[in-house]
């Protein structure tokens, strides 16, 4: 009954002083709202960016020139200085290996126009010359028509794969099977659609075309870096195939013993950790911006029971009086302290879950509740209450029923 009736008495004390307690209520609001929104941005964008590194598959990694994570212009000008990963180095290291159970190789050129009749894409277009391992490495799904075999690419067939996007933008009346786009110099016969994948922080996962090897080099040359997918037999065999890879490869690009290797190799855990280390830091900044405003906040709930303690002197002695204890009058304090404190982050917490989901829906990716951000949250605003409620709460406790009495 006691914490109920110190409830109603926080928020009548509220009602009676409503820009006081508005200001109060705002420190505790913005130092929530400040971690929330930054937590649940980041996590909605953290899950996102999960779903898209794990489909590279748990079974499968990367052989690429470049890191997929660049820091520091050093480290920039040292990458650029390695080799290309060459296709035909790619074809070599399917010959001697053994372990991989498909190697997907594949190449791209962005920014390109693709054309059907009088229709045509906007300049932004991914084309990717693969093999048929690839797709078996990638796991793509095709929604209809069919990918293409080792005989196409082995034949130089102009045939092609195309995504939603461009099936979208260019076929709008008519299935995309059977029909010829234009791709620079090279009339492709569509053979087939992939299934639609979405974007992740607005990047569009459908905006690309998939055309055999051999067609690519006919028509884009070599000069680019090729990127290797090799899918391994099982999880537990990935390190195992890592090792006769990196072994192989090293061998076809002739690197010196004791060098360090001219190519990375890309894991999804890899990709998760390293991005997972770059948002700590935006942990970090929201974690000091959420401090120093509730610090302010707990300063503001200590002064505003402390006028309350001398608003309300009589009442206090009269409770006193009639048999109240100490206890009973520090606990009322506390209680009140701890509800402006609740109200406040409460405001915060749903001011916090709608502006980071409004930054996840922008940023085209799934909207999220950090529950375990929220329970901090709630943890933190009741530890405010009780800190900065507990010397309010000792005045209180300890004047003299006699003096409180004679207060006016």
């Amino acid at each position: 009954m006691q914490f109920f009736e110190s409830i109603k008495l926080a928020f009548s004390s509220i009602r009676s002083s409503k820009l006081r307690s508005a200001l109060t209520l705002l420190g505790i609001s913005v130092g929530l709202f400040s971690i929330i929104i930054v937590m649940t941005a980041i996590s909605a964008i953290q899950q996102s960016v999960v779903d898209t590194f794990n489909s590279i598959g748990t079974t499968n990694f990367i052989v690429q020139k470049w890191p997929a994570i660049q820091m520091g212009p050093h480290r920039n000008r040292d990458h650029r200085n390695r080799k290309n990963l060459l296709i035909k180095e790619g074809e070599k290291l399917k010959e001697i290996t053994t372990l991989p159970s498909a190697i997907g190789i594949a190449v791209g050129r962005g920014g390109r126009t693709i054309k059907f009749k009088g229709e045509k894409t906007n300049p932004d277009v991914s084309v990717a010359g693969v093999n048929y391992d690839y797709f078996v490495a990638r796991d793509l799904k095709i929604s209809e028509g069919r990918n293409f075999t080792k005989s196409d690419d082995e034949a130089g067939k102009e045939v092609a794969v195309i995504g939603a996007d461009v099936a979208e933008r260019l076929f709008k009346r008519i299935s995309p099977i059977g029909q010829t786009i234009k791709i620079e110099n090279i009339n492709a016969e569509v053979i087939g659609l992939f299934e639609k994948r979405g974007s992740i922080l607005g990047q569009s996962q459908d905006n690309f075309v998939c055309i055999p090897l051999s067609v690519f080099q006919r028509s884009f040359g070599t000069e680019r870096s090729a990127n290797f997918i090799v899918m391994c037999k099982s999880k537990e065999q990935i390190q195992e195939t890592m090792d006769e890879v990196i072994g192989a490869l090293r061998k076809i690009r002739k690197v010196s013993p004791g060098a360090e290797n001219d190519f990375e190799i890309v894991t999804n855990e890899q990709l998760i950790e390293q991005f997972n280390g770059i948002t700590k830091y935006f942990k970090i900044g929201a974690g000091v911006v959420a401090f120093i405003a509730l610090l302010a906040a707990g300063i503001g709930i200590m002064n505003i029971m402390l006028v309350s303690v001398t608003e309300r002197t009589k009442e206090i002695g009269i409770r006193k009086a009639i048999g109240a204890r100490k206890q009973n009058i520090m606990a009322q304090f506390v209680i009140e302290a701890v509800s402006l404190s609740w109200l406040g982050g409460l405001i915060g917490i749903l001011m916090g879950l709608i502006g980071g989901n409004i930054v996840a829906v922008a940023l085209g990716v799934n909207v999220v509740i950090p529950i375990d951000w929220i329970l901090i949250g709630l943890t933190v605003t009741t530890f405010v209450g009780v800190v900065f409620g507990v010397y309010p709460a000792l005045k209180a406790a300890n004047l003299d029923p006699i003096e409180a009495l004679r207060y006016e």
